[in-house]
């Protein structure tokens, strides 16, 4: 089972203001992100693997925890939007978690649907582990990705992580890589 760290003792603090890429722009979550967060989080579509897909209560309180996140820790999740945009098109970023009793960093990325196909998942998530590995070295980057999720698994491996354990999680095989 995973946890993440919610203890302040336990706290790291990297500071994360912006970060570019060449045609995305990932920065801290803010209050008025959450209906378009919450709305790509809950979007069916997006969960098309999981077999127990958040609602919009979930969301909410998904975003709280990563707003909070984000307070104690100085990063977290961030919201992308194209360089010249203002559309949320997608979240990417690394949070705290506790993994088999480690300390690791845990990425995530979700996009709308209407983003898919055009590489954002490589490019955000990239730019996300680079300032990671720069910040937090001592911390190993984790992503945990479901079994039949061919997708996400070709971005994990574009990104160069490499597998290291498989389990069954809320009723699904995931596979956890890290870098």
């Amino acid at each position: 089972m995973t946890a993440i760290l919610s203890d302040p003792a336990a706290s790291v603090r990297g500071v994360l203001r912006e970060i570019e890429t060449s045609r995305l722009v990932l920065r801290p979550f803010t209050e008025e992100d959450r209906a378009a967060v919450v709305a790509i989080q809950t979007d069916l579509a997006t969960h098309r693997f999981n077999p127990d897909p958040p609602d919009t209560p979930t969301g909410d309180l998904l975003f709280d925890s990563w707003l909070a996140h984000w307070t104690e820790h100085g990063f977290g999740y961030c919201a992308v939007r194209e360089q010249d945009g203002a559309e949320i098109l997608g979240l990417t970023g690394v949070r705290l978690r506790l993994f088999r009793g480690e300390r690791v960093l845990n990425l995530a990325y979700r996009f709308a649907p209407s983003a898919w196909g055009r590489g954002y998942a490589v490019e955000a998530a990239g730019a996300a582990v680079e300032w990671a590995e720069r910040e937090l070295p001592e911390m190993p980057v984790l992503i945990s990705v479901n079994a039949t999720n061919a997708p996400s698994l070709r971005v994990v491996d574009r990104l160069g992580f490499t597998r290291f354990e498989e389990e069954v999680y809320e009723g699904a095989v995931s596979r956890h890589f890290r870098r």
